[in-house]
């Protein structure tokens, strides 16, 4: 068993596509009409196009407002990516204007850092592992 597909909730997936693809880097895989206004809108990681694939998920639900803020209000990430060097991710994007909650923070063989993906969530970066 392995992990196909996971979403993030996101308020705007216009918006959501732009951040993940222009800002983060990451290719869009699926966009397909779903009702009258939302979409399947997937992306992947260029390093891994027939990998997870990332869900840009419209947050229509009401439950999921509620979950989101607690989460952020909590300083809690929704999503964790992992990176070769987060302190480098962390200059790019930061050189990007994405706003982190968190700076980037060693602890033990791992160093992360936590930013808003400007759709409702806080996304973590971490080394990836060894």
């Amino acid at each position: 068993m392995k992990i196909h597909l996971t979403s993030v909730f996101v308020d705007d997936q216009a918006k959501a596509e732009y951040f993940y693809t222009e800002i983060l880097g990451f290719v869009k895989k699926h966009d397909v009409p779903v009702g009258e206004k939302d979409r399947w809108l997937t992306v992947v990681s260029p390093e891994e196009p027939e990998g997870t694939e990332l869900l840009l998920e419209p947050a229509g639900h009401p439950a999921v407002k509620t979950f989101r803020d607690a989460l952020v209000q909590e300083g809690i990430p929704l999503a964790q990516f992992a990176v070769d060097d987060v302190k480098a991710e962390y200059q790019r994007l930061h050189g990007l204007g994405v706003r982190f909650t968190q700076e980037p923070l060693e602890m033990g063989p791992v160093t992360t850092a936590v930013f808003d993906d400007t759709c409702g969530n806080l996304i973590q970066i971490a080394t990836k592992p060894q």
